[in-house]
């Protein structure tokens, strides 16, 4: 297998960091200095700019794993290898929370584990409490926790034995969530009892088999509850019907390394972002499962492509961008997508000193981090 590479950073609003990756032993390193800048690209009316920069200051440097707006586009959550969650004001950049940070002077043997990846909670779900996310780790007994920002209160606990946990996404409506990991199960859980749904694994042993490796992208349907998209180390994309308890179809030839596997908000079209050179950022209609387009990665200025990590579609109704990003080149690419017309890169950061391992659109679609 190819080793899981090390996420460092937050885009629009970057946070610049070190290197060590999902519970691996090595040490944290600082960020090189870089030359690292903002590119617009194509000849569109669509342009980028940078707006801030945030950097925690974590002593030893930690890496970033992921980064999510909150439903209301108020603030822009970011979590680390250090297990930290650190909330900032989407507008402005300034730090107003921190969750389960460790004290300074800390033992780095004794640091909680990564977070590996988080979620707003829908604000239309039933309960009464905003500003609640979820967090899931890759402890060796996984741990999904729910927080309430501005108190710093973990609210709940649930713990998967023997399972690191990689990925989690919410249904729409909030009433439900998923997680995968290491054990390549996906789990459903029922978010006002906090118990445990169904275990989604396998498939119908004809057409499809589920996961044979480790998941780190999982993504509900926008309108269908029953409906979850799941990728990674395998090969294949797997779409878990959960009236029927096991994946009904796969897309193949897709290597999912990171969180990048997305619905379009229509639910019409899937998107990938593989870890290779080649066809990385690809669309696909989820009614036939076939591939739409391989997106075009490299431009006339530049011919250098991406092996990606993190890929996402824009939340406006049209779904008429995609961000996505990743090693090798260590950039961030911006892309506009019109009816008739194959995407078209209009916007570039360029020449950061480490990966880019998480993405994320405000629901606007007016600021990306």
């Amino acid at each position: 297998q190819a080793p899981r590479p090390v996420p460092n950073k937050l885009a629009c609003a970057m946070a610049k960091d070190g290197e060590a990756g999902y519970g691996s032993g090595a040490p944290p390193v600082a960020a090189p200095v870089s030359n690292e800048q903002v590119s617009n690209l194509g000849s569109g009316n669509k342009r980028i700019r940078s707006k801030y920069t945030c950097n925690p200051g974590y002593t030893p440097v930690s890496d970033c794993f992921c980064v999510r707006f909150s439903p209301d586009d108020q603030y822009l959550a970011a979590s680390f290898a250090n297990g930290a969650i650190n909330i900032y004001d989407a507008e402005t950049g300034k730090q107003e929370f921190v969750l389960n940070s460790s004290p300074p002077g800390t033992e780095l043997s004794s640091m909680p584990l990564p977070t590996t990846q988080l979620r707003w909670r829908p604000h239309n779900a039933q309960s009464k409490t905003k500003s609640v996310l979820i967090s899931v780790n890759a402890e060796f007994d996984g741990q999904i926790l729910h927080w309430h920002i501005k108190s710093g209160k973990c609210l709940h606990t649930i713990t998967e034995k023997g399972n690191q946990l990689f990925c989690l996404d919410y249904f729409s409506d909030g009433s439900q969530f998923a997680t995968a990991g290491r054990d390549r199960i996906v789990r459903v859980y029922d978010e006002a009892t906090k118990r445990l749904v169904q275990n989604l694994q396998g498939g119908d042993m004809k057409d499809t088999a589920g996961h044979s490796n480790r998941v780190f992208s999982l993504k509900y349907h926008p309108q269908d509850p029953h409906i979850i998209l799941s990728g990674g180390w395998d090969n294949t994309v797997q779409i878990w019907d959960t009236r029927k308890g096991h994946s009904v179809r796969s897309l193949w030839n897709c290597y999912l390394c990171g969180d990048s596997v997305d619905f379009s908000q229509d639910g019409s079209q899937i998107l990938t972002g593989s870890w290779r050179t080649e066809n990385a950022l690809q669309t696909w209609d989820f009614g036939s499962g076939q591939l739409q387009e391989s997106v075009e990665w490299q431009s006339a200025s530049s011919k250098s492509t991406c092996m990606l990590f993190a890929s996402q579609f824009s939340k406006d109704p049209n779904s008429s961008m995609i961000l996505a990003g990743g090693s090798q080149e260590n950039e961030a690419k911006f892309f506009v997508r019109q009816p008739g017309s194959k995407a078209a890169a209009f916007g570039a950061l360029v020449h950061m000193p480490k990966p880019v391992f998480t993405v994320d659109w405000s629901y606007s679609s007016r600021l990306a981090a």
